[in-house]
């Protein structure tokens, strides 16, 4: 069987150095992915809100003229949900703590080379990922516990009954709902009878033990 080829993804380089931004795109490119440049942090903000969240990961200088890279950084965080990793000449403990702060997924040193640029990107991607992944699950858990009651009592149900957290115990009822091809509300109101009914087998099988130890 032969291996399936890696997933093309977009990315957006944003450097004032015109002769790294096309190194850094060759490299790639020849790995298989896509890239879009910007010289400037206004610049990149035009290409972000053309092709929005068609782009996988931003590769980001932290000092350019203008608008800096963690400026621009604040604005992806609280705006997108872009992951960025950051390219900087300084390799200070401060510099990486700035960069860390911020919310990169990475941080690289210049001079990068494409041995060092790969194996970075993918970790970056992969955790952006995951970060994509869990800003969308909490939006949909808020959007879901403010919808109705039910939803979020039946959540707490599954919390509590499988020792699981609030996000895993929203993926189930989701998945549930899902499988089971009915509103996430309906699975709620099932689950809360169903608990409701144990409740009350509990207090009836309680009621009988004790009667038995009085006999």
């Amino acid at each position: 069987m032969n291996p399936q080829p890696p997933v093309r993804r977009l990315v957006l380089i944003v450097d004032d150095d015109a002769l790294l931004r096309e190194y850094l795109a060759e490299v790639l490119q020849h790995a298989g992915h896509d890239t879009l440049g910007a010289g400037t942090a206004a610049e990149a903000l035009r290409t972000i809100e053309e092709r929005g969240d068609g782009i996988a990961l931003v590769l980001l200088d932290i000092e350019m003229p203008g608008m800096s890279g963690l400026a621009l950084a604040r604005l992806l965080r609280e705006e997108t949900t872009i992951p960025f990793m950051f390219l900087s000449a300084s390799d200070d403990a401060e510099t990486a703590r700035a960069a860390a702060d911020a919310g990169a997924v990475g941080y690289l040193v210049k001079p990068v080379d494409g041995a060092q640029l790969l194996p970075a990107f993918e970790a970056a991607l992969a955790r952006g990922d995951d970060i994509r992944r869990l800003r969308r699950s909490e939006e949909s858990l808020t959007s879901a516990l403010a919808a109705g009651r039910e939803t979020s009592i039946a959540v707490g149900v599954l919390m509590a009954r499988f020792h699981i957290d609030r996000h895993q115990a929203f993926d189930v009822l989701r998945d549930e709902a899902r499988s089971q091809r009915r509103k996430m509300g309906e699975v709620a109101e099932q689950i809360l009878a169903a608990e409701e009914t144990l409740g009350s087998l509990h207090g009836a099988i309680g009621e009988r033990l004790r009667g038995h130890g009085r006999t």
